[in-house]
């Protein structure tokens, strides 16, 4: 299986890395300078589940791709998706399965009326990861897990032998057949804990320690639920349970890298994450007080950022 995995960055580098690492035909579509960088120093992940130190990884960019692949895996931040469906449109075939691994699900409509929906796979990943001054990979916690799976909720032949090709990669592959809901799921709590932590320029455990905050984070998190089960995508009571749980843990150091972003005066993905779920909610948005505010919060932000304040 020939794959495309577009950026060698925290998330591109790493799963494209331990794939490569593993003896797939793997190929990173990268800017020149990274390719530059990648030449010159190999692709380095440092992880305490294992090192791995990969010299001189195949990459190509964009006006040299040729030729279809087997497997285009995408992985980028959603304010940089229309440029990068158009550096990698010339290697989407096909029989090509793009999987992307964008969090929330405004970017599966960009690359459906691209590519058409069939050729679009659901993805996700948990990893906490960065690339640090020198290039290399860092992973940052214990979680590595990617999870992938057709739409429809079938097992078709090509998403086996997607779960082939990744089974022997050192990171947890999964293949669902229910991976919409699963995707649903991870951005009602990544855009509890994006605005939250955004709003309140703080971790979980702080927020918990100021007055008023569990009650906010709470109401945030029904907000989100609240978008999801209008689109008939609810999540169930487990699930739900452990993202309270996770939000409201006392002393908890968790943030989102949204915060980290907004932090450092980058760009931020509220469009993405925040504002998308608000727009889903149609008329039922007046009523989202917490989401609105966060939403609003985060494009106040943007202003700030856009004049260089």
């Amino acid at each position: 299986m020939r794959i495309l995995v577009v950026g060698a960055g925290a998330t591109g580098g790493y799963f494209g890395g331990r794939l490569l690492e593993s003896g797939s035909d793997v190929t990173f579509l990268v800017r020149a300078t990274r390719a530059a960088q990648l030449a010159q120093h190999g692709l380095v992940i440092r992880s305490a589940l294992g090192d791995a130190e990969l010299p001189a990884p195949p990459t190509v960019q964009a006006d040299a791709l040729r030729g279809s692949f087997d497997l285009v895996l995408l992985s980028c931040k959603a304010y940089h998706l229309p440029q990068v469906i158009e550096d990698m449109a010339s290697a989407v075939g096909p029989q090509t399965m793009v999987l992307p691994l964008l969090n929330g699900m405004r970017h599966l409509d960009l690359l459906d009326a691209r590519f058409g929906a069939d050729r679009v796979l659901g993805g996700q990943c948990v990893i906490a990861a960065t690339l640090d001054a020198q290039g290399e990979v860092r992973h940052l916690n214990q979680s590595h897990g990617l999870t992938f799976g057709e739409r429809d909720g079938s097992r078709s032949p090509r998403v086996e032998r997607v779960l082939a090709a990744m089974s022997t990669a050192r990171f947890d592959a999964r293949l669902s057949t229910t991976i919409v809901q699963d995707m649903w799921d991870k951005w009602v709590f990544l855009a509890s804990l994006a605005g939250i932590t955004c709003l309140m320029r703080a971790p979980v455990g702080d927020i918990m320690a100021a007055p008023g905050g569990e009650a906010a984070t709470l109401q945030l998190l029904d907000d989100c639920r609240r978008v999801a089960a209008l689109q008939g995508h609810a999540p169930a009571d487990a699930v739900l349970a452990r993202a309270r749980g996770v939000l409201t843990e006392a002393g908890s150091s968790l943030s989102a890298s949204m915060m980290r972003d907004l932090e450092q005066g980058g760009a931020i993905e509220a469009d993405h994450v925040v504002g998308d779920l608000l727009a889903r909610a149609g008329g039922e948005a007046e009523s989202l007080a917490m989401l609105r505010t966060a939403y609003a919060h985060l494009k106040a932000y943007e202003v700030r950022r856009a004049r260089g304040g």
